[in-house]
């Protein structure tokens, strides 16, 4: 089913050439592996077991390790009001609304296809944004959902996950230079595999960021357009961005890991050149986006009641 979101021709071709070529990295990562371990069944159900979990259940995952939970209409009959209003003009399917109890002013979107997402919020941007700040985040993550970039960053961002785990693994194990580990063959072996997953965790890293920073544009493009009303999703881009400045490192650590999925960057804006390795685009970028799109639908930027 397609809703009403403006589609984006440039972000299904970048999503699908993102898609082709980590699906060939993904293809040369696990020959290796099978090569270097001598087991292509051990690897395969491994690769297709973790994917196949972070496929179905990323939903999950990312609500727990975000301490968020799935609230009925009841406990915010408000929030859920604006996720009914902007389904119903984007003609889509409702998705699971949830709320996480974090002080960090952000919001996520996840799940597999339109009709199996989440849309979480959390506690500190329903306290800090108004109604219509809030509807333009909202329909921001009811875009990707709608997009179906959320699908993709999901199993994109597999690889990456699988190639980091095994980079940790090798690191903190005992291989090189325990005591008990005489067999040099063995060496070799984990030091290739070191290799080859170092190499694939930087080449993912790079294309997922490359996506990320502009699916989140692409975003911020459709939910201008469906609410027409830019001024109130550029007020909330600089309320959040600000306060997040403001939130201690220390509690904005645990949403590091899904930075990406965020309606900005869990902390912050990257300084100097790390923002180009950056999963979201400059604030500065994105206020000038929909500063252009003010101007094409007549609306001054600012007026947001």
């Amino acid at each position: 089913m397609r809703s009403r979101f403006r589609s984006d021709r440039q972000l299904t071709v970048r999503m699908t050439v993102t898609m082709f070529l980590l699906g060939l990295l993904y293809v040369g990562f696990v020959a290796a592996l099978i090569v270097l371990l001598k087991s292509w069944l051990l690897v395969v159900v491994v690769v297709a077991a973790m994917l196949g979990a972070q496929f179905w259940f990323s939903d999950r995952i990312a609500l727990f390790a975000m301490r968020g939970k799935a609230v009925e209409r009841e406990e915010y009959p408000e929030l859920h009001a604006v996720v009914d209003r902007l389904c119903a003009l984007a003609d889509m399917p409702k998705p699971v609304v949830a709320v996480s109890e974090m002080d960090m002013p952000n919001a996520f979107a996840t799940g597999r296809n339109p009709d199996n997402a989440v849309v979480c919020v959390t506690t500190g941007l329903l306290r800090r944004l108004e109604p219509a700040e809030l509807e333009g985040v909202l329909a921001h993550e009811l875009s990707h959902v709608a997009h179906k970039d959320v699908a993709v960053i999901t199993i994109a961002s597999f690889l990456g996950v699988m190639a980091g785990l095994i980079v940790r693994f090798a690191l903190y194990s005992q291989v090189f230079g325990g005591r008990d580990r005489k067999d040099q063959n063995t060496i070799a072996v984990f030091a290739a595999v070191l290799g080859v997953s170092m190499a694939v965790y930087a080449l993912s890293f790079l294309l997922i960021r490359a996506l990320s920073r502009y699916r989140e544009l692409a975003a911020d493009r459709a939910a201008a357009l469906l609410t027409g009303r830019p001024s109130a999703l550029a007020s909330a881009l600089t309320k959040v961005d600000g306060t997040i400045a403001r939130i201690p490192s220390k509690d904005l650590r645990t949403a590091q890991a899904f930075s990406a999925f965020y309606f900005t960057p869990a902390l912050g804006a990257e300084p100097g050149i790390a923002r180009y390795f950056s999963t979201h685009p400059t604030l500065d970028q994105r206020l000038e986006q929909l500063g252009r799109i003010s101007g094409e639908l007549g609306e001054p930027v600012g007026k947001t009641d």
